[in-house]
């Protein structure tokens, strides 16, 4: 994975816009390591934290489809980007097939 691969990730997930801040900000403020973060700014579709050296770590989500959309961007904390999606219960597309009568409906053979 290339770096710019790395510093925009994105994600969907079943949870709310607001759920999905809301467990943002406490898994990366309850981190106590060499990647620990505060939180800096927040609004009702991101939270942004800074972490070691003033780096920026942003995380925003928006609905889209039935899911939501949670993007996190940075260049130093990609890994912990990652992992907070881990954390988020995944979205999964799935295609509804017609019923077998209903494909057959009206075909002249």
């Amino acid at each position: 994975m290339n770096q710019s691969q790395r510093t925009l990730q994105e994600y969907r997930t079943t949870l709310t816009p607001a759920e999905v801040l809301a467990a943002a900000k406490q898994f990366f403020s309850r981190r106590n390591s060499l990647y620990a973060t505060f939180l800096d700014r927040e609004g009702p579709t991101f939270v942004s934290f800074r972490g070691q050296g003033g780096e920026e770590l942003i995380i925003a989500a928006a609905t889209d489809g039935g899911s939501t959309r949670v993007t996190g961007s940075t260049y130093l904390f990609d890994m912990q980007i990652a992992r907070f999606f881990t954390t988020l219960p995944p979205f999964k597309l799935e295609e509804t097939l017609l019923p077998a009568s209903a494909t057959t409906d009206g075909v002249v053979a």
